[in-house]
């Protein structure tokens, strides 16, 4: 009886390249152990592949390895019965890798070995051995990576440079075991002008369009591989990074540590502080906030509420538009949408809508508390009503301006589902009524109001505050048709007929025709307005309503 033919694939891998452009490397020593191996078990009816996979300058802490991915796919379609490595470390470092490895091949029918450590994976002691050789072979991987890591940090403490790709003005120092950085003159012309330009202008975009017209380029970088990276015209993003280098004052940086370095500095520490404090006034600057808040008619199209609203799980309301039919379309979403994809609890908010509904909750928050003389803490009468006057007169200017003038005077908000909050900022406040900020109430400055959006086909309408009457015109139409038609019908008119008549289907009038059963208090909420927020005529002909008149206010949401 033959031998059944077991085909055999060796895979080798090096951590590092170094040695990898000889004629006789690690891996071809590697291959050649595992050759002679095969060669040895020829009468079981090994046969070795002619392909090969090797995995030179790749870490075993990772599967992501080329020539391994090609192993597994070659096994998963039933090409290889055996994979012959040299050590199990070779594999890989990892014991959860080596786990889901060994799920993978047993699924596959595939086993493997190692020609320098004997063992039997069939066995519950060969697992064991085996578990236990990866677990020190993980360790160590741990190990090393800690001494790493430890040498690196250890090396910026005495200000040397640790090698990868240097930065903008420097070189590498032409001694390669020398590891500092040399000044790439024609280079550091370019960091000086950087950091000049952004003293000048304090605006990255302008300091980007001015580096584009000067002809200023990113540090170009030829790999030994032939890539070549950098060369081209400056972002904001670069440009940021540049100036916030401490490399370019002669300095190490180690994580959130900055150390002495031994190589020279571009710029002087002076300018250095310049830009720093232009750099954090524009952080500290809301994006999207005009420079000029006294100049309202510059401001159409300023996300004002930029940083300022989160909503229910704390996430920033990010400004944000789109172009539709070549116009421009603002909204404010949860911040997670756009870093994290679809979210159905993430808010879409349109701008100007929203922006009003911020706008009136506020006036009319005022508008309340100046009612109630409830602007002052501890005031006489006169002082009480000279500064609900002043309130008034805010609420005027805010109604008029919108929120470009409301905008300032808030400090933070939040929207959950049913409610808007907002902390109004004091001083702002204080001044904005020409009062003393430790003469405000307290409860001036905190407004909770209902807010509540109702989608209209593609339009997103947003109520905040208290509800004013508000008619939908398309139900209240539905309505008076359902009353005709339901009218006509009780005379002996078809229903092809009224349909006919009125340029619609049959199946339109089949829907709105219930509507003229709906209850009184329904149908007199929809002529008045005061129907709730959420009920629009998609809804009223597409929910099943009960007969009973009761049941259908508990449904559609009529308080009794």
């Amino acid at each position: 009886m033959s031998k059944p033919n077991i085909r055999c694939a060796i895979y080798t891998r090096k951590s590092s390249e170094e040695g990898l452009d000889q004629d006789f490397n690690s891996l071809d020593a590697q291959h050649e152990a595992c050759a002679a191996y095969i060669a040895s078990q020829r009468h079981e009816g090994w046969k070795l592949q002619k392909e090969r996979y090797d995995d030179g300058g790749i870490s075993g802490g990772t599967l992501e390895r080329p020539a391994l991915k090609r192993l597994l796919n070659d096994i998963d379609v039933g090409r290889i019965d055996m994979v012959v490595v040299y050590k199990i470390d070779r594999l890989t470092r990892s014991l959860p890798d080596f786990v889901r490895m060994v799920d993978r091949l047993d699924a596959a029918g595939c086993c493997f070995i190692s020609v320098t450590q004997s063992f039997n994976t069939s066995t519950s002691m060969g697992r064991l051995t085996l578990n236990m050789l990866l677990s020190f072979a993980q360790f160590e991987r741990e190990v090393t990576s800690e001494r790493i890591r430890d040498k690196i940090a250890a090396s910026k403490k005495k200000g040397l440079w640790m090698g990868g790709v240097s930065p903008l003005g420097y070189d590498p120092h032409p001694d390669p075991m020398t590891r500092e950085l040399v000044v790439n003159e024609s280079e550091a012309v370019t960091v000086r002008h950087l950091f000049a330009l952004y003293e000048t202008h304090g605006c990255l975009n302008a300091v980007a369009r001015e580096a584009g017209h000067l002809g200023l380029r990113s540090k170009r970088h030829v790999f030994s591989t032939g890539r070549v990276q950098g060369g081209n015209p400056f972002r904001r993003g670069h440009i940021y990074s540049v100036l916030r280098n401490p490399v370019y004052l002669g300095k190490i940086r180690h994580k959130d540590k900055v150390w002495p370095g031994n190589h020279p500095a571009i710029i002087d520490q002076d300018l250095w502080d310049r830009v720093h404090v232009k750099l954090q006034a524009a952080s500290a600057r809301r994006r999207g906030q005009a420079r000029a808040t006294n100049r309202v008619g510059d401001q159409a199209g300023v996300a004002h509420l930029t940083g300022i609203f989160r909503d229910e799980t704390g996430d920033l309301l990010t400004p944000t538009h789109t172009q539709r039919h070549g116009r421009r379309i603002r909204y404010y979403i949860s911040n997670r949408l756009i870093s994290g994809g679809t979210d159905p609890s993430g808010w879409r908010l349109p701008a100007s809508a929203f922006e009003d509904a911020v706008a009136k909750v506020i006036s009319g928050h005022l508008a309340d508390q100046a009612k109630r003389h409830g602007i002052l803490l501890n005031a006489d009468m006169a002082d009480a009503v000279s500064a609900c006057d002043a309130a008034s007169l805010l609420v005027t200017q805010i109604k008029t301006a919108g929120l470009a003038l409301a905008a300032p005077i808030i400090t933070s908000g939040e929207i959950v589902r049913g409610k808007i909050q907002i902390t109004l900022d004091r001083i702002a406040l204080a001044a904005a009524l020409n009062l003393k900020p430790a003469s405000l109430d307290p409860d001036l400055l905190v407004i909770a109001a209902p807010f509540t959006c109702r989608r209209r086909g593609v339009e997103m309408k947003i109520i905040a505050g208290d509800p004013v009457p508000s008619p939908d015109t398309a139900m209240v139409r539905a309505l008076r048709n359902a009353h005709h038609w339901s009218k006509d019908l009780r005379t002996g008119t078809q229903l092809a007929q009224i349909a006919e008549t009125q340029g619609v289907s049959k199946r339109y009038v089949a829907r709105i025709l219930p509507l003229a059963f709906l209850s009184p208090r329904l149908q007199s909420a929809i002529l008045e307005g005061t129907q709730p927020v959420d009920l629009n005529l998609e809804k009223l002909v597409r929910t099943r309503l009960p007969i009973d008149w009761k049941d259908q206010e508990r449904m559609l949401g009529i308080q009794n």
